[in-house]
């Protein structure tokens, strides 16, 4: 008998069974999903440690994930899905709370896609109620949204308790990330003093030297030069690279520089840039390309969104000149925010005279727990990061 255990995870970060993937008696391969964990960063599949038949689920979908967990159990002799059906071959579910009926045993396809997964359980609709209009009677993406559009009552709860409540077709249900997301905000506020300075950085230097690579057809975002000249400017006030114990102010070894990814209704992850400074330019443009990527996809690992000790919040990509304060992160000291970047009249000195000129400039602001970075620490790093940038080598 094979256990499958939960990962262990990177700094705490609690998780939950989101969806079963394989069903009890189901012949599984080695390396095949068998079940999704959600945190409120990432959603990451188990695969199955070796090949054989799935006969017992220990944690049921919503339950709580601790590392090292026992999942299920997968028997590795050959006959167990062969010649016995689950309850001969004690096959049990433990501790599961049924809210609705089995997939079904007979001809109907009772598979779901990880698209209506999803959106069953964004929306609290069993699947097993709903018409399936695919092949072999599937349930699709379409009959959940019809689902969800014709709705006007939901039961929330165990059956035996359950309480209706009213709801429009324009409300949008609490997914775990949404959730974890709400509950890590207010912690952070309660906290952490947040007190914010904003500086403007012009970034005709970088934009020059970014069309340069361009012209030799090597490309890279206005990220990559900000990672770069944030993990330069740690030089400066290593508090910012810090966070708060109890007894000390904790200045991280490593600068491992975490960026904001929206993903639209779904909210944002942090994948982080590791060690930071120890990277060239287009080493963090290639770290950033690859973890974008694989942002947008769902293909995150746990390490890659653990372990950040500064963030930085690229806001103005959608418009935002200013954002204060952008909240921060658990763990760590202060936060950039970037505005948008867009043409500007300003006055600059040329040949010793005062000229207006039009230039790419952006607000910048540094967020810090007070706690930790004084008014001067916050002021020198943000000095020396407008330098960097304005100052950028063609």
């Amino acid at each position: 008998m094979i256990e499958v255990r939960v990962p262990d995870e990177q700094e705490g970060t609690r998780a939950v069974v989101r969806a079963w993937l394989k069903q009890i008696g189901d012949a599984v391969a080695e390396n095949d999903p068998l079940v999704e964990l959600e945190t409120d960063k990432v959603t990451q599949e188990v695969p199955s440690p070796s090949a054989g038949v799935l006969v017992e689920i220990v944690l049921d979908t919503d339950a709580e994930a601790v590392p090292g967990a026992l999942l299920a159990r997968i028997s590795t002799d050959a006959s167990a899905g062969a010649t016995s059906t689950p309850a001969k071959a004690g096959v049990q579910r433990v501790a599961a709370k049924e809210s609705g009926p089995l997939p079904s045993q007979g001809h109907t396809e009772s598979r779901l896609s990880p698209s209506v997964r999803r959106a069953c359980m964004q929306n609290g609709i069993d699947p097993s109620r709903i018409a399936g209009t695919g092949r072999n009677g599937r349930v699709t993406r379409e009959d959940v949204d019809r689902a969800v559009a014709s709705a006007t009552v939901v039961s929330v709860g165990e059956p035996a308790t359950a309480q209706p409540r009213q709801f429009s077709a324009h409300d949008i249900p609490h997914d775990r990330m949404r959730l974890a997301i709400a509950e890590n905000m207010v912690r952070a506020v309660t906290d952490q003093p947040h007190v914010t300075a904003v500086f403007e950085a012009d970034f005709s230097a970088v934009a020059a030297h970014k069309a340069a690579l361009a012209a030799r057809g090597q490309k890279l975002s206005y990220t990559a030069y900000i990672v770069k000249a944030a993990a330069e400017a740690m030089a400066v006030a290593p508090a910012i690279n810090g966070r708060w114990e109890k007894d000390r102010i904790a200045i991280s070894p490593t600068i491992d520089i975490g960026v904001g990814t929206a993903l639209g209704d779904k909210g944002l992850v942090v994948p982080v840039v590791k060690d930071a400074g120890s990277l060239s330019l287009e080493q963090i443009g290639a770290k950033l390309d690859d973890l974008t990527r694989r942002a947008r996809d769902g293909k995150l690992e746990r390490s890659d969104v653990s372990g950040g000790s500064f963030t930085i919040s690229n806001h103005g990509v959608s418009g935002s000149l200013l954002a204060a304060p952008i909240i921060l992160h658990q763990g760590q000291a202060a936060i950039l925010g970037i505005g948008k970047l867009e043409k500007s009249v300003v006055v600059r000195q040329v040949d010793g005279d005062d000229a207006i000129v039009i230039l790419p400039m952006a607000y910048v602001t540094l967020t810090i727990d007070h706690r930790v970075v004084d008014g001067h620490q916050t002021n020198a790093w943000l000095t020396r990061f407008v330098e960097l940038l304005e100052g950028w080598a063609a």
